[in-house]
């Protein structure tokens, strides 16, 4: 993709995104995690009603009647977007390829923390970590990480996804809001999204093609793996076959659904086409 195809799709989105973001999304990501992070304001003397557990006792023993510490909600959020760049994501059979779908998603994503004052960050992975945009606020910083999203050269290679969130455990230490994208064709370790999702709020979008899930009747076909390159001949004329692979495919995604539930996390399931504004917004809702 050219500098110039990069900017003309980066605007369209920018277009496409504005009116969702203004009419569904601006303001309820914040409200679902309103309330969780709070930071230290003031001491003050106290009132009746207050929580005791807020007591200072230093200050209250100091000058022999109660104080009590007052907390105040921390309104500045840090979003990080963390986007699987490996080559299976650059794969699309209806409307757009999923890196696409995943670029519309991250600016819908970017824009409502612009309008929020959030500070927003980019994670690109595949077999390591390959690119890195610290947090920061503003619509031109957006405009950069969805260019990043749809610049970066996706990888033939097996997703190393433990490894990407043993990177973002050692660099983010504050609590943040992680979006996690990648359509979670490899193996990863239970334990490594438990670790997560017990440090921060962690959502997974498993992003798909249709024919991801299911392989139409074209009799016989040469499949490749885009990760491996490994290919292989099947008869697609066969309906057990198809079966199968169709039941495989809902196994693998509901095991998923389940490892992110276990962890105190969420897992969004979305193909590539499909409006992922309302499911974002009964989520947020919700919270």
């Amino acid at each position: 993709m050219s500098i110039k195809d990069i900017v003309k799709k980066v605007k369209q989105i920018e277009i496409r995104t504005k009116k969702s973001v203004e009419a569904m999304l601006m303001g309820q990501y914040h409200s679902a995690f309103k309330g969780q992070g709070m930071t230290f304001s003031e001491v003050r003397q106290y009132q009746f009603g207050d929580d005791i557990r807020r007591i200072d006792w230093n200050k209250t023993a100091r000058f022999r009647e109660p104080y009590v510490k007052v907390m105040e909600e921390e309104r500045e959020l840090t979003i990080i977007l963390m986007v699987d760049i490996s080559a299976s994501m650059n794969y699309g059979t209806h409307v757009s390829l999923k890196r696409e779908y995943i670029a519309e998603v991250c600016a819908s994503l970017g824009f409502s923390a612009v309008n929020n004052n959030d500070k927003v960050g980019l994670i690109l992975y595949a077999d390591r970590v390959y690119k890195v945009i610290p947090p920061k606020k503003g619509r031109s910083h957006i405009l950069a990480i969805i260019s990043s999203i749809l610049n970066a050269d996706y990888i033939p290679a097996t997703v190393n996804l433990d490894g990407a969130l043993s990177y973002l455990m050692k660099a983010f230490k504050k609590k943040s809001y992680v979006f996690l994208f990648s359509d979670f064709n490899d193996d990863f370790d239970l334990k490594n999204i438990r670790v997560v999702g017990n440090k921060h709020q962690l959502l997974g979008f498993g992003v798909y093609d249709s024919k991801d899930l299911e392989i139409p009747d074209i009799g016989y076909a040469l499949l490749s793996d885009a990760e491996t390159g490994e290919k292989i001949w099947v008869n697609t004329s066969n309906a057990r076959w198809r079966y199968e692979f169709a039941e495989k495919q809902k196994q693998k995604i509901k095991n998923i659904e389940q490892v992110f539930d276990q962890s105190a996390s969420v897992f969004f399931k979305l193909m590539t086409g499909q409006d992922y504004i309302r499911p974002l917004y009964n989520y947020f809702q919700t919270k």
